[in-house]
């Protein structure tokens, strides 16, 4: 291991608001925690309580040039290192995270309001598992022989890109950062990461776990707004790969960007997932994928959370009354409390917004909005970003609940009784990034599957992004793909062909 000096402590922190304070006010660069150039910060709020547990350096153009540069002249020798031997290093890594799930997940709860038992901890644990995964696929790396003229040898070779750009989202910000600098590493890439502002603390630390065995300047982590630190990562000339996270618009900016520079980019920006429910399903097995497919344990604040849920009239109104059950009964609470199963919101920006759909679709004539779970009454957390989840019935295909990417514990069921029709309703969105169905009849399970728009379809489950499935929509919902080997090689590295004239 690399022995460098760091503020925040070698092994596994028990205190998620100590270690919060040690990691305020910088970037990880070259190696090294350094602040802000313009020595400027920001707050990071605990969503369950709104007190403030850390500052986090809010980066620049000049705090990007800073990274980037670091990056470019690690990148150099770290494409010299063989592929095999990076990924034994990434696979260190892993190794290393490993011993840091608990930290890690206790810091990314206090951050982001998620509960440690049912989310943040299984994040924590998923992001080794990526890092372990990708650094296995080393000797992946492979060229072709190409049959062109027997008196030439005519080969392709895999080569890295440079530095790639990475910018994520505060959803899942561990996970979705994995994703990106797994494959970039392994394949022979640097990496600059900006983080999400509501988010910067956990992948702060994951970084600098990281470079206790990565070479300086291979993985450096900037925070900031999307404007002033985000932007200037994109638009850089020596950034030759962007992989972003985050919404619609923002992707679209960021394409562009891209497009000027002539550089790939990787987009996955969000969804609206159907889920269809047969009557012939598993019933008290499909009651209970609802619930995970609409991650209410995470507040909804997923890309594929099942917030448009089709069921087959006959068992319709049972379904409906057995999935509100089943929330009445998840906890609200503390995110650091075991007992918890639902945590926060994580921004007062993100409530407003999802308290506001909510009080349409409450407006809506026909409509019915079943409130579930309860507020907590703990007097420390009245300040907190709690939202009751909310399922609704009796609203139309064109009301806004129905269409838009909402982000929030807000579901809507709608009865059907046609396979054709429910898939042309299912088809009928903006987005594509995944779907599930719910039936024992599995002849019209993959017949539906092959013809649903998403780029994930699952059958009676609905699992959150898994290392070695290819993860990415189509439609508005993203460009490229992730998690898979195909998206390291694809995604990361471009093909060289080299010929030589043996007559």
């Amino acid at each position: 291991m690399l022995d460098r000096p760091h503020p925040t402590p070698a092994a596994p922190s028990a205190d998620p608001f100590a270690l919060a304070k040690a990691l305020s006010g910088v970037h990880f660069i070259g190696g090294v925690y350094v602040p802000a150039r313009s020595g400027r910060t920001f707050a990071v709020v605990n969503p369950a309580t709104g007190a403030e547990v850390a500052r986090a350096a809010e980066g620049d153009a000049a705090d990007v040039e800073a990274a980037v540069q670091n990056a470019a002249k690690a990148q150099k020798d770290w494409a010299k290192v063989p592929a095999r031997k990076r990924g034994a290093m990434v696979h260190q890594c892993a190794q290393l995270l490993k011993e840091h799930v608990d930290e890690l997940g206790r810091l990314i709860a206090l951050e982001t309001g998620k509960a440690l038992r049912t989310e943040s901890r299984v994040e924590a644990g998923v992001v080794a598992d990526v890092f372990e995964f990708f650094g296995g696929l080393g000797s992946e790396l492979k060229g072709e022989s190409v049959p062109f003229d027997p008196k030439v040898l005519s080969v392709t070779v895999r080569e890295p890109l440079g530095v790639v750009g990475a910018i994520i989202p505060w959803n899942v910000p561990m996970l979705l950062m994995a994703l990106k600098v797994a494959p970039a590493l392994v394949a022979g890439n640097s990496v600059v990461v900006k983080s999400a502002e509501e988010a910067p603390l956990a992948v702060l630390r994951i970084c600098e776990i990281m470079n206790r065995i990565l070479p300086p300047g291979v993985f450096n982590m900037v925070s900031g707004f999307g404007p002033e630190c985000g932007a200037p990562l994109v638009t850089h000339p020596l950034v030759r790969k962007v992989t972003f996270t985050g919404s619609v618009e923002t992707g679209k900016i960021v394409a562009r960007a891209a497009a000027e520079k002539l550089i790939p980019v990787t987009l996955e920006l969000g969804g609206k997932s159907p889920m269809i429910v047969f009557a012939d399903c598993d019933f008290d097995r499909t009651v209970a994928g609802a619930l995970t497919s609409m991650r209410f344990t995470r507040q909804g604040q997923s890309c594929t959370a099942a917030s448009r849920i089709y069921v087959e009239r006959p068992i319709f109104d049972r379904f409906v009354a057995a999935m509100t059950d089943a929330v009445n009964g998840m906890v609200m609470g503390d995110p650091l409390d075991e007992k918890t199963d639902i945590g926060t919101i994580v921004s007062e920006g993100q409530l407003a917004k999802v308290k506001a759909y909510i009080a349409e679709g409450t407006a809506t004539p026909g409509a019915t909005a079943h409130v579930c779970s309860a507020m907590p009454t703990d007097p420390a957390l009245r300040k907190g970003l709690f939202i009751q989840p909310v399922i609704f019935t009796g609203l139309t295909r064109d009301s806004r609940l129905v269409r838009e990417e909402i982000f929030g514990p807000v579901t809507v069921i709608q009865p059907f009784d046609d396979a054709e029709a429910v898939l042309a309703e299912a088809n009928d969105s903006d987005y594509g990034l995944a779907a599930s169905l719910w039936t024992n009849n599995l002849k019209v399970g993959l017949d539906l599957a092959h013809r649903l728009e998403a780029g994930l379809v699952q059958i009676n489950q609905n699992l959150v992004v898994q290392a070695n499935l290819s993860y990415g929509g189509v439609k508005s919902s993203g460009l490229g793909k992730e998690a898979s080997l195909e998206a390291m090689l694809e995604h990361f590295t471009h093909k060289k062909t080299i010929m030589v004239n043996m007559a």
